[in-house]
């Protein structure tokens, strides 16, 4: 079995971060209008400084934007061909029904994009020679960022665009360039009016401090300055996943918290599994079932449902479950408790698998934790065997430190 490292291209939102990355949207100087194949010019759109909360104590605070090293013409060129951009995708938006819609801005508050309509957009612009990526797809043209890389180490001058779908229906192009000994972001947010015609809603340039393509694929870089709601790190999957990782991350992994509980932080099998058992547990296992999130009532999780659940995931009894799982037997319901997300969390990532000869997969996982700068913190090997009715069970975790020390949680 060949163990190989894989990629994948996330746009991960730390639990710190309210909002997509660069979304804050300021005010521009001059009226935008909509540009594309029907004639219409973009006039150019600067923005040089715009108030912010502050982190601490929630005062504004003057944020001024550096000299960007690019042109005014190149800026309105960057601007223009994004707007041109999304305006060859604005097919998925405009047959999204918009709500909502903003008389005093003039935007359409436009519906969600499925995961599928996202696909269709990055595939469309890759198809067109753009760099594009969306959240838990392979970016395409990926190659384009990796020259840019080169060049940037051996200290020529390089420019790249990348081209991003939200899931919240706003559309980005972030151009990174490196001139004059200067590494900087461009980036432009996209919206979209009534009419579903696109328009510039923020342009914003900002300084990169530090900036690394790891070996895995992973470009993470840091802004001079973070914006409100933005990561301490930022960072794309620049090299594809494998489709069979990415959904074997999505099926057995993506749920799972390596801060909250013990379930990816400690070695155990069937042997010890009640040294992992929390009671905050049950509201991630339960979204991995269900696909929703769970919404208590007040009145406790009735035994029934959190036994069924927790026992169809993990090797536990019902015995060891009331033991440790906080159980009220004078209702027979489990005390519901919140798990608790700590700041800039790292996530899994399965990289490489192994079909055992008695039904069972072997996960080979990597423990990513952008805001260290790491895209292999730690590694998991996790063993799953698929279920008949489409769910599976959890039968053992080892994990080792690789860049970084392993999360440590409270005792129960």
């Amino acid at each position: 079995m060949k163990r190989t490292l894989q990629k994948c291209s996330v746009c991960f939102l730390s639990a710190l971060s309210l909002a997509a990355v660069g979304h804050v949207v300021g005010e521009m100087k001059e009226a935008v209008y909509p540009a594309g194949s029907r004639g219409v010019k973009v006039p150019f759109a600067r923005i040089e400084s715009q108030e912010q909360p502050g982190a601490a104590d929630g005062e504004p605070y003057a944020y001024t934007e550096p000299e960007c090293v690019l042109s005014m013409d190149e800026q309105k060129k960057i601007q223009n061909e994004a707007v041109s951009a999304a305006e060859m995708c604005a097919g998925y938006y405009s047959a999204e029904e918009s709500v909502n819609s903003s008389k005093d801005s003039g935007y359409a508050s436009v519906s969600e994009l499925t995961e599928q309509q996202r696909r269709d957009i990055v595939n469309l612009l890759g198809n067109n020679g753009m760099v594009s990526v969306s959240d838990d797809m392979n970016m395409r043209n990926y190659e384009d960022v990796e020259n840019f890389y080169s060049q940037y180490r051996i200290g020529q001058e390089a420019l790249v665009t990348i081209y991003e779908p939200f899931i919240d229906g706003t559309f980005s192009s972030r151009t990174f360039v490196y001139r004059q000994g200067i590494l900087q972001t461009y980036y432009i947010g996209i919206g979209w009016q009534d009419n579903g015609i696109p328009v510039i809603q923020a342009a914003r340039t900002n300084d990169i401090t530090e900036i690394r393509l790891t070996e895995k694929g992973y470009l993470i870089y840091t802004h001079a300055v973070i914006v409100a709601h933005g990561n301490l790190k930022e960072y794309y999957r620049v090299k594809p996943l494998p489709e069979t990782c990415r959904e074997l991350t999505q099926k057995y992994v993506s749920g799972l918290s390596y801060v909250s509980y013990m379930v990816m932080i400690t070695d155990w099998d069937s042997g010890n599994v009640e040294e992992i058992l929390r009671p905050c547990m049950f509201e991630d296992v339960y979204r991995i079932h269900t696909g929703e999130v769970f919404v208590p009532d007040g009145e406790g999780i009735p035994a029934e449902l959190y036994e069924s659940i927790m026992m169809t995931y993990f090797p536990v009894t019902a015995e060891q479950l009331r033991e440790y799982c906080n159980y009220d037997a004078a209702t027979d319901t489990y005390k519901y408790e919140m798990s608790i997300s700590q700041p800039l969390p790292p996530f899994p990532e399965v990289v490489d698998y192994k079909e055992n000869v008695d039904g069972t997969l072997t996960l080979f996982v990597d423990g990513v934790w952008p805001d260290y700068g790491s895209d292999y913190a730690f590694t998991n090997q996790i063993v799953v065997r698929p279920l008949e009715n489409g769910a599976f069970r959890y039968l053992s975790n080892s994990i080792q430190k690789q860049e970084l020390d392993i999360p440590v949680v409270g005792k129960r």
